[in-house]
C-alpha cells in the first residue's frame, strides 16, 4: 500500500488513497473541486522509501473537497479573578475543510503489489 507525509499549512499529515484528511479551511475551496499538495516530504511504495531534502521533486498527491466548511469543537475560555468582580467568558470555534485523497504520484517510486493467495487444493 502506497502512502505518502505531506506537509499543509505548517502541519504534516500521513495520507493514502482514499482516506478523509482535515486540513485548515481555505475559502476559495467550494464542495467537489479538487486540490493539490505539492510538499511531499516521504514516499513508500511498499518496499522501498523516498525521502525528499527537504521535498520530493516532481511529486504530489492530489485531493477532491468532500466538505468546504467543517466546524470542530466548540473551545470555551472563562478567566475569573476572585475577590475582583471580574469575569470574562469567550468561545471559539475552528474551521476546517475535509478532503478525500484521490492519488499519491511519485516518479521513480518503486510499488509493491501484495501476491495473491494461492488456492487451496
Amino acid at each position: 500500500m502506497t502512502f505518502a507525509i505531506i506537509e499543509d499549512g505548517s502541519r504534516q499529515y500521513h495520507v493514502e488513497a482514499g482516506n478523509l484528511l482535515t486540513i485548515d479551511y481555505r475559502k476559495d475551496l467550494k464542495e467537489g473541486s479538487e486540490l493539490s499538495f505539492t510538499k511531499v516530504l516521504l514516499a513508500n511504495g511498499g518496499g522501498t522509501s523516498l525521502l525528499g531534502r527537504p521535498t520530493i521533486e516532481g511529486a504530489s498527491v492530489s485531493a477532491v473537497v468532500i466538505n468546504d466548511l467543517f466546524k470542530g469543537v466548540k473551545l470555551e475560555i472563562q478567566k475569573h479573578r476572585r475577590r475582583h468582580n471580574s469575569k470574562r467568558h469567550t468561545g471559539h470555534r475552528q474551521k476546517h475543510t475535509v478532503v478525500k485523497i484521490t492519488g499519491i504520484t511519485v516518479p521513480n517510486l518503486d510499488v509493491v503489489t501484495a501476491p495473491e493467495p494461492a488456492a487451496a487444493t
